[in-house]
């Protein structure tokens, strides 16, 4: 989704647009026409406002990327079931110390990394993460038509979310969410 620091882009795709139907503007004209959609009283405005952010990106030096949970499971089977059966993760590695060692192993699906761990100190069961996500209404289908004998998870309105909850074989609780569009 574009914001304002794409108004040039947006100018130009306009004045692309309005080309195409044999109306001719500036590209100042354009620029003055995206301020006010973003309800600035003209470019110069705009123009500051991207400079702004511009200048608070170059300061940041401080970058934060995913955080990957680790949940703490019991069964492999059973996470397995849930987690790349149900769920639709796909494998992507598992670590053991040795032979009859507890397992480690890294899940993931779009974008979101999980790690499952069998072992004690790792993490405590009854865990509960949020997961911010688009699509919700297809997840929901999709999990409604594996017809998974443990979980019916329902989609949820929230007042500016949509919500679908699944709780896994070790009570570890998933929220995934989406955001309302305003």
């Amino acid at each position: 989704m574009r914001d304002h620091r794409h108004s040039k882009l947006m100018a130009k795709a306009m004045r692309e647009a309005l080309a195409e139907k044999n109306l001719t503007i500036t590209h100042s004209e354009a620029l003055e026409i995206v301020a006010r959609q973003f309800g600035l009283a003209n470019w110069n405005v705009l123009a500051a406002k991207i400079g702004e952010g511009e200048a608070a990106e170059a300061r940041e030096t401080i970058r934060l990327d995913q955080a990957v949970p680790i949940v703490r499971i019991f069964d492999v089977a059973k996470a397995s079931e849930f987690y790349i059966g149900f769920l639709g993760f796909s494998f992507d590695w598992e670590h053991r110390y040795g032979e009859n060692f507890p397992l480690y192993m890294q899940i993931s699906r779009s974008g979101l990394r999980l790690h499952l761990s069998e072992h004690a100190g790792d993490a405590t069961p009854g865990g509960n993460m949020c997961v911010y996500m688009t699509g919700i209404r297809d997840l929901h289908r999709e999990l409604q038509a594996k017809d998974y004998r443990y979980m019916k998870p329902g989609l949820e309105d929230q007042g500016g979310r949509l919500e679908l909850q699944v709780t896994d074989p070790f009570s570890n609780r998933i929220r995934f969410m989406e955001l309302a569009e305003s």
